[in-house]
Parts: C-alpha cells; structure tokens; sequence
C-alpha cells in the first residue's frame, strides 16, 4: 500500500451464528431479524490467493443494518461496514 494511505472498511472478526443453511441468526449475540440481501464474491481465482466470500446484509433486532460475510476458503465469520 502507498504510504500516507489507510484502508477503508477493514473487515472486523464477528461471532456468527448460523442456521444450517449458512444463513446468520445472531451476530455479537444480537439476533437476526432480518436477511435483506445476499451475494458471493469470487475473485482472484487466478491467483495463488484466492477470494471467496459469502456476504449478507442483515437487520438486527437492536435496530442496527449490518454487513457480514464468511470466507468460502477460511470458514471465519468478519463484518464490515457497506
């Protein structure tokens, strides 16, 4: 990266629970009440590192939109602002 230069919107760990369908029910202990949208990302595939991920825009019961996704290739749960 360029010096003087920062990373917006650095993925975060989060605490994911999941259905068996892979969709979130909870994040950081909040439920789910909603999954508005979701997508995969695959890129990269070329290259000797991957991308793969598996995102979901969520509605949280204590009313806060949120953006989660998993990696197809880590497993890890991360949440990141949209």
């Amino acid at each position: 990266m360029t010096p003087g230069l920062r990373r917006l919107y650095v993925p975060r760990s989060a605490k994911v629970d999941a259905n068996r369908a892979g969709e979130p029910t909870s994040v950081d202990g909040v439920a789910v009440e909603a999954v508005r949208e979701q997508w995969v990302v695959e890129d990269r595939w070329w290259t000797p590192q991957p991308l793969g991920r598996r995102y979901f825009e969520l509605a949280l019961a204590d009313g806060r939109n949120l953006v989660v996704f998993r990696s197809t290739l880590s497993g890890c749960w991360y949440q990141q602002r949209g």
